[in-house]
């Protein structure tokens, strides 16, 4: 096994487009609060952010190798283009250059890294496989991005709405990638919410969670807290992708369909962050 093809694998296993936008999120967190100083902190904040973020996402992959072998057959570990050795040695190195980064920028940031850091390796090792509990977690994970950004520059109450906003997104699409993923993680008895409760009441979970999201993204604007960019943006570019996930998962429930939908809206969290922007 060459050295770059390991490498290519650490690249994939980390999800680049996940870490860019988490990254970016942390960026604009900072950015929305008024002030980018301390600069520094700023850009330590959002690269332990993204190193944190490609630990979480490669240590997911080392604890799901099984089920990925029928859920994600090409992801580079059941591929077999890296050892689960090594995946597991680079998460958890990562974790720790997250953490330790943390601790230049100031004790609330060093004790939030840690306890994300944790908190999503106890998700990939059990409480993904507990319903609800897993999509909670990562779904508070995300949330974080944009109060660990507020922290950075000591302004933490400006980033709680757009937290809240990518709580309810990322909850909606983890109960979508949960469905997606039910016949391999029924193979391994992983106790998602659809394989509990059904996946008719996943679905109406998923849809009663986007509903609500729409309500919420109303409410800044009808405050007066963001102006009519954001609305624009959010009314064009975030409802339809919403609306569209809605109908596309009742209509088909196959796992490439619904792959599809968890694509456009991960693809969609850029629409997000700039109607943030210009809010």
């Amino acid at each position: 096994m060459t050295k770059l093809k390991i490498l290519r694998s650490i690249y994939l296993l980390s999800r680049p487009v996940n870490v860019v936008i988490g990254m970016l999120s942390i960026i604009l967190a900072a950015f929305i609060t008024g002030t980018f100083h301390p600069l520094h902190k700023v850009l330590l904040a959002a690269i332990s952010g993204g190193i944190i973020t490609a630990g979480a996402n490669s240590i997911n992959d080392y604890f799901d190798l099984e089920i990925d072998r029928i859920n994600k057959p090409n992801r580079p570990l059941p591929a077999g283009t890296i050892q689960p050795s090594l995946v597991k040695f680079f998460a958890i190195a990562e974790f720790f250059i997250g953490i330790a980064l943390a601790g230049f920028i100031n004790l609330t940031a060093f004790l939030i890294a840690a306890s994300i850091s944790l908190l999503l390796f106890l998700y990939s090792f059990r409480l993904k496989r507990m319903p609800l509990v897993g999509n909670l977690a990562v779904s508070f994970s995300t949330a974080m991005a944009f109060v660990y950004g507020g922290v950075s520059v000591n302004r933490i109450e400006r980033t709680l709405i757009p937290a809240a906003f990518a709580f309810f997104y990322h909850f909606g699409r983890e109960i979508i990638k949960d469905i997606q993923d039910m016949e391999g993680d029924d193979r391994y008895r992983a106790r998602t919410f659809p394989l509990v409760f059904g996946k008719s009441a996943a679905l109406r979970l998923t849809t009663l969670n986007f509903m609500f999201l729409i309500v919420l993204t109303v409410i800044p604007f009808a405050a007066d807290y963001y102006g009519y960019r954001y609305f624009w943006v959010v009314l064009l570019g975030i409802y339809p992708v919403l609306v569209y996930a809605i109908v596309s998962m009742w209509k088909n429930q196959s796992a490439k369909n619904l792959g599809l939908v968890s694509n456009w809206l991960k693809a969609d969290m850029l629409i997000g962050l700039l109607a943030i922007y210009l809010g």
